[in-house]
Parts: structure tokens; C-alpha cells; sequence
């Protein structure tokens, strides 16, 4: 009878004690117990064997311009990204070149005789541009005086809307727009019309572009 009493007393609290060992285990580690001393540990393995993940395939950096405003900065790279998205190398299919899409009638008023030298200078094309912003700013000095500031045809003109509707069109162009307040509204090859580079491109600093009646590109 005692020998039982004992046994049921000794079971229950064995498997109280087990069940406590299972839900709060000893915390404490003894690094003593867990060291590699006098082991022989070797984690090199020949290439051949190796089990290497693939290195995927490193995709082009994403260069981002950096937000230029209405600097004039900020009018020639987008009037460049309208022209040829910023491409020095590109030819369009009406045979205009570079990243402001120059014609080689208009190269050669501006002093660039040799197309292909052009489209393989960023700096000479960047010279082009500034050279023709100041003969069109020139042409057009009176009409800059009498319409900025006025609206026409629903667009509020700008220095900076004319001189890039002379680039698209020319000056001329530009010129027969505001004079006839919008009605003689010239369209390009690709539909693009003077009203919509004038709009696009109005209120931009184009102070820099000083004004220059024989503007050419010196190499």
C-alpha cells in the first residue's frame, strides 16, 4: 500500500518536472561546453563541386537629370528631350541631326559645313544651339519687345515659347504667328505646331542668349 501511495506521488511530479524543463529551458549557455578546440573544421570546397547561386544579370544604372527649373539649363535639355530625347548620335527620317535635330541648310548659316563631324561632337552640337538661339533672338528682338507678356491664340508668350518655336519653325514662322495672332499657325513634318512649342516652352530664363545678328560656331 505505502509502495503505491509513493508511485503516485512520484509519477505526477516526474511529469510536472519534464513538462517544465520543456516549456522554461535553461537560458544559459556555457561556451565551455560548445567549443571547437582540437576539432579538425575544413569549409573549403573545390569549385567544381561548389553549389553557387547564379549572380543575376546587373541591370544599367538609371542616371536621373537633376531638376534644372526654368533655368536656362532646364530650356535647352527640354527642348533637347522634345527634338531627340537628349541623343548626340540620332538621325530622324527628314535627315535632321543631333540632339536638337539641326537641318544642314541651317548648319551651314551657322558656320558647320560637315554634317558628320557635327553629329559626332556633343560640344560642337552645344555651340550650334547657342549660335542659333542668337540669331533667332536677334530676328526677332522687335516681336519680343511688342508680344511678351500678351496672349495669343490662349497662350501667354514668352521670350523663351518664341525662341524655341523659331527653332522648331524658324523665326520667320514665329513671326507670322504673332503677327497674325495665331492664325498662321505653321506645322512641321511631324504635325508639331509653332502654338505648341510656344506653349511647351514658355516662361524659361533665356537671358543668357544674347542677342546676334551674324552668330556663328567657332570650332
Amino acid at each position: 500500500m505505502r509502495t503505491k501511495i509513493i508511485h503516485n506521488l512520484v509519477v505526477p511530479f516526474a511529469i510536472c518536472f519534464l513538462v517544465a524543463l520543456a516549456l522554461y529551458p535553461d537560458t544559459t549557455l556555457d561556451p565551455q561546453k560548445y567549443s571547437t578546440e582540437g576539432l579538425e573544421l575544413d569549409f573549403n570546397i573545390s569549385s567544381d563541386v561548389a553549389m553557387v547561386e547564379p549572380v543575376a544579370e546587373q541591370k544599367e544604372e538609371v542616371v536621373f537629370t537633376p531638376y534644372l527649373g526654368k533655368s536656362f539649363e532646364g530650356f535647352k535639355e527640354a527642348l533637347a528631350f522634345k527634338e531627340s530625347q537628349g541623343n548626340y548620335f540620332t538621325v530622324n527620317t527628314f535627315g535632321y541631326l543631333g540632339k536638337y535635330q539641326f537641318g544642314k541648310e541651317t548648319l551651314k548659316m551657322i558656320g558647320v559645313y560637315n554634317p558628320n563631324q557635327f553629329l559626332a561632337n556633343p560640344e560642337l552640337q552645344e555651340k550650334a544651339f547657342i549660335a542659333y538661339s542668337q540669331r533667332n533672338k536677334w530676328i526677332l528682338r522687335k516681336d519680343i519687345s511688342r508680344f511678351v507678356g500678351k496672349t495669343i491664340a490662349g497662350i501667354e508668350v514668352t521670350e523663351s515659347g518664341m525662341l524655341a518655336a523659331a527653332h522648331l519653325a524658324g523665326a520667320g514662322s514665329v513671326k507670322k504667328f504673332l503677327r497674325s495672332y495665331g492664325e498662321n499657325n505653321f506645322a512641321d513634318g511631324f504635325g508639331t505646331t509653332v502654338s505648341y512649342y510656344m506653349k511647351r516652352f514658355s516662361g524659361y530664363n533665356t537671358s543668357f542668349i544674347e542677342a546676334d545678328r551674324k552668330a556663328k560656331v567657332s570650332i
